[in-house]
């Protein structure tokens, strides 16, 4: 596969298709990229760049029910919509579509920011019709994706979460998790909290390629080790395992969370719904060329000769004989490194309604109401 695209600095890939339910498939060409009016870029200096905007998400609700039954929780909370992290295999990315936006670029910089999260949860929480059960940060989204250093809505409910103890499984591939150490170590205290960092590989530059805007696998290795080190119960997701290009790190990266304090591990194979399907072929020609067609092919030996299907109870870990061996060379390692011992199961035990006005905000460095409106009046460049 030949690139074709101009490259944008720092994002996972170069291409923005229109949605699924768009009339209309624009595609940007090299040329676009030095043209006033091309669509793509306005001048030769921005070639380069696609600068994060930020927009206010006016919903009124906060709280995501889980309906497929192969997901291990009924609840989420997703303090974002689209992720700056930029992970071009992200199956999440197609949710951007129904927004109006694509699944491609937009999905990592046209993020929709909750600023009202944390009162929204404060009022779901105090609902006699709310029964205490954990709640997942996030499904669709990474909670301390970039953008969360300065308008700290994950903080905000992590605030009403530890008021409330009520339990909380943090998901994410950032180091900023450790920003909240304070509130996750009050919820650890009463099992109402776990966090699980997810580790796609141990090699920088391919981690730098697959997902730019994320922190870097020894930052990740270092999160596990500070939130281990405060009480924090963290696991370590190798997600997602993409065959022929990751999955013979397994062993090491269970290894290395191992030795950073992580006490369970687990494991999603590549998931490619969709759009993403296109993304992921693109990235794979212009990053890996001279092994594309080996990842490709090892992808469809667990999808039953496709990039992907979707059916429940396999969609997560494959099917067919390579799908197996890489389920078995998890297992067997997991095993060795002592990560098949113990369940992170939390608690409600502790639970309490919030109180009926909302406590000040903690002092972390993070940005009042008035510097989180700002925002929303200019763009903003990690």
């Amino acid at each position: 596969m030949e690139r074709q695209l101009p490259q944008i600095r720092s994002r996972g890939t170069p291409l923005n298709p229109s949605g699924r339910f768009e009339p209309l498939s624009l595609e940007a060409t090299p040329g676009d990229a030095w043209e006033p009016d091309g669509g793509w870029e306005p001048n030769p200096e921005e070639a380069d760049r696609r600068p994060t905007r930020v927009f206010r998400d006016a919903t009124r609700s906060i709280l995501t029910r889980n309906r497929s039954p192969d997901v291990g929780f009924d609840w989420s909370l997703n303090p974002y919509r689209g992720c700056e992290h930029g992970c071009v295999y992200c199956y999440a990315r197609p949710t951007h579509e129904y927004l109006g936006f694509s699944a491609g670029l937009d999905f990592e910089s046209r993020i929709l920011a909750k600023m009202e999260a944390a009162t929204l949860l404060r009022g779901a929480l105090a609902s006699p019709r709310w029964s205490p059960q954990t709640l997942v940060m996030s499904g669709v989204t990474d909670p301390y994706q970039p953008v969360e250093s300065r308008l700290g809505i994950t903080r905000g409910c992590l605030e009403v979460l530890a008021e409330c103890r009520h339990p909380v499984a943090l998901i994410t591939k950032s180091r900023r998790v450790l920003r909240d150490l304070d509130l996750l170590g009050e919820l650890a205290a009463v099992e109402a909290a776990h966090v699980t960092v997810s580790v796609t590989t141990l090699d920088r530059d391919l981690q730098r390629a697959l997902e730019p805007r994320a922190s870097s696998p020894e930052a990740r290795l270092e999160a596990i080790r500070g939130l281990a080190g405060a009480g924090v119960p963290v696991a370590v997701n190798v997600a997602p395992v993409i065959p022929g290009l990751t999955d013979h790190e397994i062993p090491a990266i269970l290894e290395a969370a191992a030795a950073a304090g992580a006490e369970a591990a687990g494991f999603v194979l590549l998931r490619l719904p969709f759009g993403v399907k296109d993304l992921f072929m693109e990235w794979v020609g212009a990053h890996r060329p001279d092994r594309a067609g080996r990842i490709l092919s090892r992808i469809r030996e667990t999808r039953e000769g496709a990039l992907y299907r979707s059916p429940f109870g396999t969609r997560m870990r494959g099917t067919g004989e390579y799908a197996r061996q890489i389920e078995g060379l998890f297992t067997v390692s997991a095993r060795r490194f002592g990560l098949d011992r113990r369940s992170l199961g939390l608690s409600v035990r502790a639970f309490r309604r919030p109180a009926s006005k909302a406590r000040g905000p903690r002092s972390t460095g993070s940005p009042g109401p008035s510097s989180q409106m700002d925002l929303f009046q200019q763009e903003m460049a990690e």
